[in-house]
């Protein structure tokens, strides 16, 4: 007879901390999957995905990078496991990509004439005050805001 394999998860300490608020924040990511977009742009219908995989990441960042309340086995965990986005977070630790809204913001090919999208330019330089960036919704995430 074959062994039976047990998906068991073990969970690091301090997980009963974040746990509450990233239960949450899934519950929201899947509320905006089966939100129907009638009437809506196709990409106006991934913004509330964006933004609250934003949310996530966002909240395990500033929870150990800059509170310093999880520890790195946490933090890791919660990297392996999906709850944020390591590259995205790779960005926010360097210059100029603190307010970095999403990965596709950055990339050229996704841009008419190979530039970065319009919400990475500062607010003082741009010729429209509102914008809304086409791929995420963002209205502006330049370091210099």
């Amino acid at each position: 007879m074959p062994k039976v394999k047990t998906n068991r998860v073990k969970y690091p300490e301090g997980w009963e901390l974040i746990e509450p608020t990233l239960r949450e924040l899934q519950a929201k990511m899947r509320e905006a999957e089966n939100d129907p977009h009638d009437g809506k742009r196709k990409c106006e219908a991934l913004w509330p995905i964006f933004k609250i995989a934003h949310q996530k990441s966002r909240f395990i960042f500033d929870l150990y990078h800059r509170r310093k309340e999880i520890s790195k086995e946490l933090y890791e965990f919660c990297m392996d496991q999906g709850y944020a986005d390591r590259n995205l977070i790779a960005k926010w630790k360097k210059p100029g990509y603190e307010r970095l809204c999403c990965l596709r913001c950055m990339q050229p090919r996704d841009h008419n004439f190979q530039t970065t999208c319009v919400c990475r330019v500062p607010k003082n330089l741009r010729e429209e005050k509102v914008i809304e960036c086409v791929h995420c919704g963002c209205q502006g995430c330049a370091s210099g805001d």
